[in-house]
């Protein structure tokens, strides 16, 4: 199905959603807003097994593209006077005996050098696990509450990756540390700082900090996990999950017009003051990270930020130019298909360079799924 709310027609959108399906997706939503106003549309199967697609305001679990929203509240408490931004998070966290080294803005950027503890996989092919987060290990265990502070022990208990500040590795401890950094701060909830700062002045009405909470609000579709266990494959529904394994780091519920209305207003200097989105939007120059969001030079040397997001069952895309005038928002849902874990990623991946392509010309540097 295609909603096109400001009339125009945009076959090219909808063939590149058709296709992604066609790839082994369950099902897509996007939402395209720029110069030639805004399309909506859907592809694919709400639910395996029935034959209604997708809603196009259904919610949908964003992966680690809550890591924008986490890092714009730590922003915004820079922004009252609450937290320095290169302060040592030991201050306001010394039951961990961080490094003092590790300041507020290496959590952000993933220059702290914490172990990540959901693993570490490094580029020889060695592997660290951390929590268990595939096999039939996760499915057992999807529904187990973990405690913020369980996971950040877990880390501690490895190795450093680097001295603070000397590399940059995606670590989903630091925005566990995040969460914690502004709970100890305000004396609050980030479920609540995160109304007070964001859903509520944005209107963002779709939006859940589910905490454990293993529940999704209405309308949704439904995410598969296909794994195998004892030589056999199978096949289970993880629409329902506790996302405490993942916290700050991947843990939201949105829908494709909140993530517009969020980064739009973000980029559009709407949200944050000017200083601070400048430095949100410095990127490292490994992989062009800023502080929660990737900054990507274009081959026509145009700009885009982004965060994508994911995990089995669900992955999400947020796009946007510099000025939050032009944006894509999207969800994707896998199913039954014959995919694992790198044939999701890889498919995930195509999926990316397809919708980016086609709203903002060109090939896109991929993200993979949150780990």
């Amino acid at each position: 199905m295609s909603l096109t709310s400001a009339g125009q027609d945009r076959p090219e959108l909808q063939k590149a959603i058709q296709e992604i399906v066609d790839s082994g997706f369950a099902g897509v939503q996007l939402r395209v807003n720029d110069e030639r106003g805004e399309w909506v549309g859907s592809a694919g199967v709400r639910k395996l097994g029935e034959s209604a697609g997708p809603a196009t305001d259904g919610r949908f679990r964003i992966g680690s593209t809550t890591k924008t929203f986490t890092a714009a509240v730590v922003l915004l408490l820079v922004a009252e006077g609450r937290v320095g931004l290169d302060s040592p998070v030991d201050d306001h966290l010394p039951r961990f005996g961080l490094d003092r080294r590790i300041t507020v803005r290496m959590l952000l950027q993933h220059t702290s050098g914490l172990f990540n503890h959901t693993g570490e996989y490094d580029e020889d092919g060695t592997v660290t696990p951390g929590i268990p987060w595939q096999g039939q290990e996760y499915v057992d265990r999807r529904f187990h509450t973990y405690e913020p502070e369980e996971l950040v022990r877990l880390s501690l208990s490895h190795p450093a990756r680097f001295e603070p500040g000397a590399d940059w590795s995606y670590s989903n401890t630091n925005y566990v540390l995040a969460k914690l950094l502004v709970e100890e701060v305000t004396g609050r909830s980030l479920a609540e700082e995160t109304q007070r700062l964001i859903l509520r002045p944005l209107r963002l009405s779709g939006t859940v900090v589910p905490g454990a909470s293993p529940e999704i609000p209405s309308p949704h579709a439904h995410g598969y996990y296909r794994y195998e266990d004892a030589g056999q494959w199978k096949v289970v529904d993880v629409t329902r999950f506790n996302g405490s394994w993942i916290s700050a780091a991947g843990d939201m519920i949105s829908t494709t017009e909140d993530l517009h209305l969020f980064f739009s207003a973000l980029m559009g200097g709407r949200l944050l003051p000017a200083p601070l989105l400048a430095e949100m939007c410095t990127p490292h120059p490994k992989l062009g990270y800023g502080l929660g969001v990737f900054v990507e030079e274009r081959d026509d040397g145009g700009t885009i930020l982004h965060h994508s997001g994911g995990f089995f069952g669900w992955a999400a895309l947020m796009y946007s130019t510099p000025d939050g005038r032009k944006t894509l928002t999207a969800s994707l849902t896998t199913g039954d298909a014959d995919l694992d874990f790198a044939a999701t990623a890889a498919a995930f991946q195509k999926a990316q360079r397809t919708l980016v392509g086609e709203v903002f010309g060109g090939p896109a540097e991929p993200t993979g799924p949150t780990r």
